[in-house]
């Protein structure tokens, strides 16, 4: 897909270099978007094979609002570095989409927490006003962001109704080009499909703006040399994009649908590109 694959030299040709948490240096650039027609396919991509089943996996976990991952692990160890033994997870994006925690005041001045379903209010107020500009989902709770292992990288994420089509921006404070900005391409592309097919709605574009993309880069010979990203993702750049897959989902309530409900359709893609994850 080109837009990926400009982003990807974006970084290459612009980036910082700079160190990071994990101990391994990245190619940092500062506010980097893109932008993709919905309407043309699927955007999984093809110039390296992605995982689709455990993508899919992700996205039905996230919509279950659940703040574990012991259902998750039966299909997908993508979240185990950061969960505890028990499987409980401090930063579960799924868990603030669907029970976010707000403070409220009763009648005689006492603090409570109300869970609020952000997702079902998106979908309502779409239902009720397309129009409407409040159609924003949040992930970041400033108190768990203090202390969780891995605060939400895609933090919040927006929809807009134009012309008859949704319309979705995400917006990602920490985007890892080579390994994670594949799988919120596709998985926010899903969702904004199933928010489209629940309220009648065409598709339109998905928008990604990531306020530091970075890829992973060592040195030969160094201590931290398997994580580097950047030869796979020339690697890449080298590859000529396939056509798109087409995702068909069977028309279902949001909150019936299963892993069995995606149909992805001729999916085709260069062979697999293996990239370590630094923690």
């Amino acid at each position: 897909m080109k837009e990926y694959l400009d982003l990807v030299r974006l970084v290459i040709d612009n980036g910082v270099r700079k160190q990071s948490r994990t101990g391994v240096d990245t190619l940092s650039y500062f506010s980097a978007h893109y932008r993709v027609d919905l309407k043309k396919g699927f955007p999984l991509l093809t110039t390296k094979k992605v995982e689709w089943k455990s993508l899919l996996h992700e996205v039905l976990w996230y919509l279950s609002g659940e703040n574990h991952i012991r259902n998750l692990r039966k299909h997908t160890k993508i979240w185990d570095a950061w969960a505890d033994e028990e499987g409980n997870l401090e930063t579960a994006y799924g868990y603030f989409w669907r029970k976010f925690p707000s403070a409220k005041k009763d009648a005689n001045g006492n603090w409570f927490v109300e869970e609020v379903d952000q997702i079902k209010y998106v979908i309502d107020e779409i239902k009720r006003n397309p129009n409407s500009r409040r159609l924003v989902v949040v992930a970041w709770e400033p108190g768990n962001a203090t202390k969780s292992k891995l605060p939400p990288c895609h933090y919040t994420f927006a929809f807009n109704v134009s012309n008859g089509s949704l319309n979705c921006h995400l917006t990602q404070r920490s985007g890892d080009i080579a390994l994670g900005i594949p799988f919120n391409l596709a998985a926010y592309s899903i969702l904004t499909q199933i928010i489209a097919m629940e309220t009648g709605l065409e598709l339109g574009y998905f928008s990604h703006t990531i306020i530091d993309a970075h890829i992973y880069v060592a040195d030969k010979g160094s201590a931290t040399e398997k994580y580097d990203h950047l030869e796979g993702l020339k690697e890449q750049l080298k590859r000529e994009p396939l056509p798109l897959p087409k995702l068909e989902i069977n028309k279902k309530p949001i909150d019936e649908l299963t892993f069995e409900d995606f149909n992805l359709i001729g999916y085709q893609s260069h062979p697999k590109i293996k990239f370590e994850v630094a923690v």
